[in-house]
């Protein structure tokens, strides 16, 4: 086996046991839960939980521009409100059409594209099109008659404007270093093209599989792409698959006994503030939370057996994975065999951070 490989698979094994320091990331956490527990519990107190996943992909919106003054965070999560209320808007025209599968696969890989090329040209931090792509798929694959367009957007609305109103009042900043300059439109399109391939291979190998809940194996395949540089995509889709793996344990242990509607969206609000408390930190065990947020999340939108929810998040997480870094793989072969680009040394940097 290669040393060099060997190296990377050592340095994203580590990473899975090494937690950042919590040097303000308790009161990030706080923010972005705050804005969507105030929602949710109204949603809840309503009776409204097939509602709550459009607060929750409005709560996201708190989660850009963690560090930097509130005018940088107010950029960055406008941006970021723009990306993912696209998706949220294009899901739900989908599912109240009720377009095939393939017709999904399709249109959703060129809104990764897109959206790619928007948030690199907006240059938002945590960046890259993730969020966005999560949405759009989340919404798109269930029934026609659970996304109603005009209740969907509002809350979707409220919540994300709810979000950045909380953000600019938090008057503490970070003496964060300037954002780094957006890349050049060729190398936007390379991105794209990335997205795109990676987004529907996923799509269509999990379609082909015949495995349930295709769009979660069209976004695991979106998170090594998150990589800049060479072996950092390894350790991304490593951490996704082991933080997977240890949310559906959590996530058997909440779901099988088969909670209320509204025990369960309590469950989804708490659990949002331990993943952004450690989503920089430490992204395995973020998704050691997050993951059993999303299951729940599905089966109020979707009810279906938990057994069922379990083995096709397994199942979709590892093809999706597998398949981006594949991807990201041929990517960076491709660039070093371009004149005028050398191969660097394998390191752990990652830009985007879903």
């Amino acid at each position: 086996m290669n040393v060099r490989a060997v190296q990377t698979a050592r340095e994203a094994a580590a990473g899975l046991f090494t937690v950042g320091p919590a040097a303000g990331h308790t009161r990030h956490a706080l923010r972005v839960a705050a804005g969507l527990a105030i929602p949710g519990s109204a949603l809840l107190a309503l009776g409204r939980t097939d509602l709550l996943i459009f607060a929750m992909f409005g709560s996201f919106v708190g989660m850009y521009g963690r560090d930097g003054s509130r005018r940088e965070r107010g950029r960055h999560q406008r941006s970021a409100a723009l990306l993912i209320g696209g998706g949220v808007g294009v899901g739900v025209w989908l599912a109240a059409a009720g377009v095939e599968p393939l017709v999904l696969i399709v249109v959703e890989s060129g809104f990764a594209a897109a959206a790619s090329l928007l948030a690199d040209h907006r240059g938002i931090l945590p960046g890259g099109p993730f969020y966005a792509i999560f949405a759009l798929g989340a919404i798109a694959w269930t029934p026609a008659d659970a996304a109603k367009p005009l209740p969907a957007l509002a809350v979707f609305t409220v919540t994300a404007a709810l979000c950045m109103a909380l953000a600019a009042l938090d008057i503490e900043s970070a003496d964060a270093a300037a954002a780094p300059a957006p890349p050049g439109l060729h190398v936007g399109a390379r991105h794209a093209t990335r997205y795109a391939v990676a987004v529907s291979g996923a799509g269509l190998a999990g379609l082909g599989l015949g495995v349930g809940h295709a769009n979660w194996a069209m976004v695991s395949a979106a998170v090594p792409l998150a990589a800049l540089d060479a072996g950092a995509h390894f350790s991304r889709g490593l951490h996704r698959v082991a933080g997977t793996f240890l949310g559906l344990g959590l996530t058997a242990i909440l779901l099988v006994p088969g909670p209320r509607p509204v025990l369960t969206g309590a469950l989804v609000l708490a659990l949002l503030f331990p993943t952004e408390l450690y989503m920089a930190r430490n992204y395995a065990l973020a998704l050691g939370f997050f993951t059993p947020l999303i299951m729940l999340m599905t089966s109020l939108s979707v009810p279906t057996s938990p057994e069922r929810l379990l083995f096709d998040r397994g199942i979709d997480t590892v093809l999706g994975v597998a398949i981006g870094v594949l991807v990201a793989t041929a990517h960076q072969h491709l660039r070093w065999q371009t004149p005028g680009i050398a191969p660097h040394r394998p390191q752990t940097r990652c830009r985007r951070d879903p």
